[in-house]
């Protein structure tokens, strides 16, 4: 089948397209911006991509138009498709469809944490020898790709794995169907991460969100599992609504909690009794949070809890979550993908608490959706509050991110001019300083220029 995809270039739809290929199918694809990784991806798969909506796209040959979520009605390829009468679908029903029908499916949803505790998931599985497949949006350090169909599991090398882990958005499916995506997984295990409001651009407040989040969990069987945080008021609402499958908490008494947090890592306990102790770098009680997700879930496809904290001993993060651009004479340049309030916060903190009294120089552009709309600009002050100084870049913005950041006085600037930003930055900045960059997106390569500029300035 030739498949071509169109938004191909976002973390969900690249992913489709390295599956699809794997899965023999010729692949092709179209998007109107390309940044990395995943355009990076997408080329070391000899996927032809085409930039832009033109119809001449619509060549003979071509099987079916997989439709991502940032096309619109009136972009004129889809109207062109619409017009021809062209089959078209869904990703998520393509991939329910065509590459999770015989599998067990373990989802993890969440307003925030998605991306990491389905790569700590998938990594977990693989290193217990399952060799599950997996869809995540991002890049996986200790995968390096972000989407895989599954292998032979050491066990029983003739045979291929049941098992494939996805991250589950609950963002909306395409323009002809607004459910959230995760509705279509239909998955046997389920983690609930956290929920609160976001995506103010299609919901419109938190009991839309949380009644998505009930269709979900009216998909999992009863011989399923549901993972949940227990400190969540909303996911306990959604789960009152009406559950039909066995639910396991974490981060309360009576399920998965922390026990002691050491400089390296943390304790391990599930209902009182000791499990083991995670070591490595990650930084953060949500990360913890996170681990313990992980730990639950895997538990469930019979991974013992030792093996999966000795395997996120391994765990390697996730490529544009608190990465590490450079360091230029003494000066640190990270990478994260933080654009909600919240995740700002607990990125912020979680460096604060690995640099103790260095400077923090916090970078912020406030791009997705519900961040333009100016829905969460209130929060912002409190979330960057950490942050030593803070640079906002607001260009295309319909708020003033100068007002929204006044509260935090002279120590907040805001810059319509990417270069002004750079330079502004680059001024500030001093030995033993950390520019902890955040955006969704590929904020117009500030990294690279500001290593290039704090180079030049030093030399």
């Amino acid at each position: 089948m030739h498949i071509h995809i169109l938004g191909i270039c976002g973390t969900f739809m690249g992913g489709i397209a390295a599956l699809a290929r794997a899965a023999g199918h010729t692949v092709t694809g179209c998007d109107a911006n390309v940044y990395p990784p995943m355009s990076d991806q997408l080329r070391a798969l000899d996927i032809d991509l085409i930039e832009g909506w033109d119809p001449a796209q619509l060549q003979p040959g071509i099987d079916l138009y997989v439709v991502g979520n940032v096309v619109t009605r009136g972009n004129p390829l889809m109207e062109a498709i619409l017009d021809r009468g062209l089959p078209y679908t869904s990703g998520p029903e393509w991939l329910r469809d065509h590459l999770l029908a015989d599998k067990w499916v373990l989802a993890v949803a969440g307003t925030h944490g998605k991306t990491t505790t389905t790569s700590m998931l998938a990594w977990v599985l693989e290193y217990a020898g399952l060799a599950p497949g997996f869809l995540v949006g991002g890049v996986p350090e200790n995968f390096g790709i972000s989407a895989r169909l599954p292998g032979a599991p050491r066990q029983d090398p003739a045979s291929v794995s049941p098992f494939f882990v996805i991250e589950a958005d609950e963002y909306d499916t395409a323009f002809f169907d607004k459910r959230s995506k995760f509705v279509h997984y239909r998955p046997r295990t389920a983690i609930l991460n956290n929920l609160e409001f976001d995506h103010a651009d299609i919901f419109a407040d938190l009991a839309a969100i949380e009644t998505q989040f009930h269709h979900l969990v009216r998909t999992v069987p009863g011989n399923g599992r549901i993972v949940a945080n227990g400190r969540e008021a909303s996911l306990e609402r959604v789960l009152q609504r009406g559950c039909w499958t066995p639910v396991e908490r974490f981060g309360i008494e009576d399920g998965w909690t922390l026990g002691e947090i050491h400089a390296d890592g943390f304790d391990v306990w599930f209902q009182g009794a000791p499990q083991g102790r995670v070591v490595w770098s990650l930084l953060g009680e949500h990360n913890a949070m996170n681990a313990l997700a992980a730990i639950a879930a895997a538990r469930h496809v019979g991974v013992a809890p030792e093996v999966a904290i000795a395997a996120l001993g391994e765990f390697q993060n996730v490529k544009r979550r608190m990465e590490v651009r450079g360091t230029v004479h003494g000066i640190t340049v990270y990478d994260d993908f933080a654009h909600h309030p919240t995740a700002i916060a607990t990125t912020v903190a979680g460096l604060r608490r690995k640099v103790g009294a260095a400077r923090i120089l916090a970078v912020l552009e406030p791009r997705s959706n519900t961040m333009k709309l100016g829905t969460m600009k209130a929060a912002l002050p409190g979330s960057l509050v950490d942050a030593d100084r803070v640079f906002c870049y607001g260009a295309n913005l319909g708020w003033s991110p100068a007002e929204a950041l006044a509260p935090l006085g002279d120590k907040a600037a805001s810059f319509d001019d990417l270069d002004a930003l750079t330079a502004a930055i680059v001024e500030a900045a001093q030995p033993g300083d950390q520019v902890l960059v955040m955006s969704n997106g590929g904020f117009g390569g500030l990294h690279g220029k500001l290593l290039a500029a704090l180079e030049a300035r030093k030399g």
